[in-house]
Order: C-alpha cells, then sequence, then structure tokens
C-alpha cells in the first residue's frame, strides 16, 4: 500500500485527535492506515532570520514532520494572505480583505520553503493529500522541483462565485497553479460549480467529461467530497453516564423547560451577532418563550491576531448583556454566552440535551456543528435543527429547517416552529437527517478522496 502524505497548514496532536475533532480525527485514522507521514507548521514562531530545519517525530506508524515559521513568514503567509484575503473574500466578505503585495510575496515565500522541506521526505508511490486555501500553490511548487507523485487537493472553506474570485489578487496564478493537482475536491457542487464557471468563463478553459475540467495546459479531476463525522463516536459521547449527569446539570440550573445550543468559532463568518438579534426578536414576537427558552451560545476564540476577531466579541458581549438585561429575571438569564473552548464529550451532551441547535452561518464550507447536532440526538425524541442555507451542509441536511441568516424574523419564526414541533414531524426529519449523516460520515469522505486519487492522474497536453 502508497503511504498517504497529508499536507496542512497546521498538524494536529494525535494524541488529542478525537478532541479536535474534524479533520484531525479523518486524517489520524487515513494516516495510521497507511503508514503515513503528517506535513506542516508546528505552530511556534522564531525569530526572523532562523530557519529551523524539520522536526521528524514518530507516533506510532505515522511519523509528524513539522517546521516553524518565522515572525515575517507568520504575519506575511498566515495573518496577511491567508487569514486577512483569501479566508474573507473566499466567505464573499471582500469588504474585509487587507490587501498588502508584502503579503502575497509571503504565501509564495512560505509555499516554496514548504514544498522545499516536503519534496526531501517523499518516497517514489506515495500519494499525497494538501488541505485547504494557505497551501493552494503546494503542488505547483512540489512539481517545479520535479514532484511526478499523485497529489491531491481539498478545500475546507467555500470557493466564491466567478465575480468575487476576480477581486482576489493574483486569482489566476493561483488557479494555475491548481492545475498542478490529480484531484481537486470541493464541500459542495456549488463550490465546485463556482470554480468550474471562472476556469470556463474566464480562463478559457473548458470541461471536456463529467469531473474532467481542462485549463493551462493540464487536464485534472474537479468534483465535490463533503466532509462528514465520525457519527457513532459522537453519538456514543452523547449517551454515556457523565453527559447524562451533564443534560441533568443543564435542566437544574435554569427555569427554562427549552435550550436552544449554538456552537462556533469567534469568526465573523458564522453570524453570531445575528443570530443573537434573532433570538431577541423571537422573545419579542413569541412573548411566551420568556422564562420557558435559553439560548446558549459558546464561541471559543480564534485568530484573535486579527482585529475583525476582536471586534465581533465586543459586539456579542454587548448584545448578550443587552438581551438579558432588557428579558432576563433573577431566575431566569436568556443568553448564556460562554467564550472558552469546551470538551467534545460535554458539546455532545448539550447537544443531546438541547432542543433546537441553531446553526447559521453567513457562508461555511460545511459546518460539522450542524451533523454533530443530528448524531447526539435520541431517536425517540430527537431535538431540531436550524440551518444556515448557506452552510455547505444545507445541500445535504435539507430536513432541517433552512434559513436566511441575514433575515432575523425568518430565523425568529423557524425557532418559534422548532420549538413548538409535534413529536411525529420532529422523528420523521431525525430519520432522514441521520440517514444522510451516516451516509456521508467522515470514513466515506476518506475514502472516495484517496480512491480519486489513486485512479486520477493529470492529462498534460502537448
Amino acid at each position: 500500500m502508497s503511504r498517504l502524505i497529508v499536507a496542512s497548514n497546521r498538524v494536529a496532536d494525535l494524541d488529542k485527535a478525537v478532541q479536535s475533532g474534524g479533520l484531525a480525527v479523518a486524517l489520524a485514522d487515513a494516516l495510521h492506515e497507511r503508514r503515513g507521514v503528517w506535513f506542516g507548521w508546528d505552530g511556534k514562531v522564531v525569530s526572523d532570520g532562523l530557519q529551523p530545519g524539520l522536526n521528524l517525530t514518530q507516533h506510532g506508524p505515522v511519523r509528524l514532520a513539522t517546521l516553524p515559521l518565522t515572525q515575517r513568514d507568520y504575519d506575511e503567509y498566515y495573518l496577511g494572505f491567508s487569514n486577512n484575503v483569501l479566508w474573507p473574500c473566499f466567505h464573499y466578505r471582500l469588504d474585509l480583505g487587507r490587501i498588502d503585495p508584502k503579503s502575497i510575496d509571503g504565501y509564495r515565500r512560505v509555499n516554496q520553503h514548504f514544498a522545499q522541506s516536503l519534496a526531501a521526505l517523499l518516497e517514489p508511490d506515495d500519494l499525497i493529500w494538501v488541505h485547504d486555501y494557505h497551501l493552494i500553490p503546494l503542488a505547483a511548487e512540489l512539481r517545479a522541483l520535479g514532484v511526478k507523485q499523485r497529489i491531491g487537493f481539498f478545500l475546507h472553506i467555500p470557493f466564491p462565485p466567478p465575480d468575487i474570485f476576480l477581486a482576489v489578487p493574483e486569482q489566476e496564478w493561483l488557479a494555475r497553479t491548481l492545475f498542478s493537482y490529480d484531484v481537486i475536491g470541493f464541500q459542495t457542487s456549488v463550490d465546485t460549480n463556482n470554480f468550474r464557471r471562472y476556469i470556463i468563463e474566464h480562463v478559457g478553459g473548458e470541461e471536456i467529461s463529467e469531473g474532467r475540467v481542462r485549463a493551462f495546459g493540464r487536464t485534472t479531476t474537479v468534483k465535490a467530497f463533503p466532509i462528514g463525522i465520525d457519527v457513532e463516536a459522537f453519538y456514543n459521547m452523547a449517551h454515556t453516564e457523565t453527559a447524562e449527569e451533564q443534560i441533568m446539570r443543564l435542566h437544574r440550573r435554569s427555569m427554562a423547560s427549552s435550550h436552544i445550543v449554538g456552537v462556533d468559532r469567534l469568526d465573523y463568518t458564522k453570524g453570531l451577532p445575528d443570530r443573537l438579534k434573532a433570538f431577541r426578536r423571537l422573545l419579542e414576537l413569541y412573548p411566551e418563550n420568556r422564562k420557558a427558552v435559553t439560548m446558549m451560545q459558546i464561541a471559543p476564540p480564534t485568530r484573535e491576531d486579527v482585529a475583525a476577531y476582536s471586534d465581533i466579541r465586543e459586539e456579542l458581549e454587548g448584545l448578550s448583556g443587552a438581551i438579558n438585561g432588557e428579558f432576563g429575571d433573577f431566575d431566569w438569564t436568556p443568553v448564556r454566552y460562554i467564550h472558552r473552548a469546551m470538551q467534545r464529550e460535554t458539546l455532545a451532551a448539550l447537544f443531546r440535551g438541547s432542543q433546537v441547535g441553531l446553526v447559521t452561518p453567513l457562508r461555511d464550507g460545511m459546518n460539522l456543528v450542524a451533523k454533530e447536532y443530528v448524531a447526539a440526538q435520541d431517536a425517540d425524541n430527537p431535538g431540531v435543527l436550524v440551518l444556515s442555507r448557506f452552510a455547505g451542509a444545507a445541500e445535504e441536511l435539507a430536513e432541517a429547517i433552512l434559513v436566511n441568516p441575514y433575515d432575523n424574523d425568518e430565523v425568529a419564526l423557524a425557532l418559534q416552529k422548532a420549538l413548538t414541533m409535534r413529536l411525529k414531524e420532529r422523528r420523521e426529519r431525525y430519520e432522514a437527517l441521520i440517514t444522510r449523516v451516516r451516509e456521508h460520515d467522515v470514513k466515506n469522505w476518506q475514502e472516495t478522496f484517496l480512491t480519486e486519487l489513486r485512479s486520477a492522474g493529470a492529462e498534460i497536453i502537448e
């Protein structure tokens, strides 16, 4: 069996992979099966002028190959182009993009350095799987060094429509580098079609067959591979004795009979201020929910070096305080806002113990919280998922209550519908949702992509 080489911006701590969830779980399993190597940044930042070499450590059958970033690289590659340009633009927020020519140079430079470090580790029959927007040009840099192995790329965030992608600096160069991959994977058919449209309409490419696109003198496979979760593992977490105790505590500590839960990284793409405003509208439009419903929003910090994130934290704290001040009473706190990470076991229990899961990003590649909420439910008495139609998960989870997250009244109405939904309808929706979540679980995602990569090969056109 060929080795699997995974390249991502950050390398996860495999001892904590189950706690990390999502990508870490999926990739750890694949690497263990294939005597793999996980390559990327170790999370450390060193002084400029230092360029330490690779740090190689063995974790069972998996080798971790990590390296630090210099302060300049961190500022230009990570904070600069990756998170001040690509992240907002790919999430349709051109207004938040901060373009600096130095950051583009830093992005190129770090990808070149990563490629040089990775190339030295490769064996002839390796499969290379590159992840996410930080490393879009990595395959092109590897090809320039003579690497011939099959290389696949998976984008975890959305790919924007052509009119938005055209505003990204160096967008044609980015698109050209993607054609150095043998397989390009996206979360949804919308993202896949956005990419195809850009290639066909703006760089003279063509779709030569279903899933095969030609441009820049190369033909490659372009498909959607929706990422999933480990359904049984998450269900089991939500149904332990500890989970039962946590659910009982949740209900004992509040006079509210119903609970709404939201869990998101503190990020402007998640629609958190709009979510709290929609909850306020629920209390205004349907006053019977006062003292009967509590909303818990868990929003652990992320990318605190980016100014937009400190702004949203202040806004959320202000909104939650205002709602509690206006509607709260000595025995009822409407909003419970928590700005720190929680153990996945605790989250699983909260999902199971909450009558409504509120997942309303303004734009999201997939959003695995939606799938985790479904997986945690009791089949006999399931909760209801209220989901943004702009989350990638909405393409699969059509039986959720789909909403426009920009419309506070629509979300408030959806919350009221979820809180008052009869058991028969809740069960019907849940059965359809859990069937799809199981069908497209994390193992299916991993195996489907790697099967495609093993059989693919980019055709070079003379």
